[in-house]
């Protein structure tokens, strides 16, 4: 029997998506025990919200003061002792996970197959190269433990409705003294997460200035939406770096996408092939991203997303 382990992702008090889109990913192995991983200062309503993910035989808390922050080299050494009868680490290969896995690999003393997008079997996963162009299948030995990193994208997250029982641990692992955290900066709070949310608006280098990016805030506002960007708009300066969607952005799988402004680079089009519907503005009629729209309106962003906004919010 394989047992798996996955390493829960959460910021300010709750669990993150990912984890359950980890634990689908895990379900695909077949005959597989999974169990959860919560590192936290305090890991109670966590490790509760863990519990009810279905599939899962149980959740390990491992409780310290130095996890009240997600930080790669403090939370390493402690999974790293935590692997021993584990077959499987699985973690999302989000900005957390690819912080963090490697480091855990790195301790174990085995490779680390990133981006997993499709289970085989056991020890065979598929992941995409060359900027998503190509798959290809990858084999770990039998006889080491794996860990891997889940492209979330590829993934419906894990059903609820499970009664998981919850296991307090403790390990001994000597956690490093030279790194610490200094403070946490992040982007507005009362919008969705741009990695999970259910629908995204991005724009790109035609909108021109930062200034003319508060146009799609008030648009994402109106539809519920998280905020993205191409990535010559945030070369440009446009946008904050933690909006880039795209092959050296975020990979996300939303039910909208609104391309607003956006050519449709490959290196974009990489961040949102696994999008349910895609929505495409843009005054250029040629532009590949209307190659991939399921929905494309050839015009004057400046003109449409006020008219947008508008018409959403007289329905709300």
């Amino acid at each position: 029997m394989n047992r798996a382990l996955v390493i829960a992702e959460h910021s300010l008090g709750k669990l993150n998506a990912s984890t359950a889109k980890c634990v689908s990913c895990v379900q695909g192995i077949g005959e597989v025990e999974i169990d959860i991983a919560v590192l936290a200062a305090d890991a109670g309503a966590l490790a509760a919200e863990a519990a009810a993910l279905g599939g899962v035989r149980r959740v390990l808390t491992l409780e310290r003061p130095e996890n009240v922050e997600a930080l790669a080299a403090v939370w390493a050494p402690q999974l790293a002792a935590l692997a021993g009868g584990y077959t499987h680490l699985f973690g999302p290969s989000t900005t957390f996970g690819k912080d963090l896995m490697p480091r855990i690999a790195a301790l174990l003393g085995v490779g680390q197959i990133s981006d997993v997008m499709a289970v085989d079997s056991a020890y065979r996963f598929r992941r995409p190269v060359y900027a998503s162009n190509a798959i290809i299948t990858v084999e770990a030995p039998a006889g080491s433990i794996v860990v891997a990193t889940v492209r979330t994208a590829s993934f419906q997250p894990a059903a609820g409705g499970g009664q998981a029982p919850i296991e307090a641990l403790a390990v001994t692992a000597t956690l490093p003294t030279h790194t610490r955290f200094v403070s946490r900066s992040a982007a507005n709070a009362d919008r969705p997460d741009l990695q999970t949310a259910a629908r995204v608006v991005s724009g790109g280098r035609a909108l021109a200035s930062a200034e003319n990016f508060k146009l799609l805030y008030q648009l994402a506002d109106a539809l519920g939406a998280a905020v993205g960007a191409s990535r010559a708009a945030v070369d440009a300066g446009y946008a904050a770096n933690e909006l880039q969607v795209g092959q050296t952005g975020k990979i996300i799988a939303p039910q909208l996408y609104m391309a607003l402004g956006i050519s449709g680079a490959i290196q974009h089009l990489t961040g949102i092939k696994d999008a349910r519907t895609i929505v495409a503005v843009n005054k250029d009629s040629e532009a590949p991203i209307f190659e991939v729209a399921d929905i494309g309106l050839v015009g004057d962003l400046f003109t449409i997303v006020p008219e947008l906004e508008r018409l959403i919010r007289a329905r709300q």
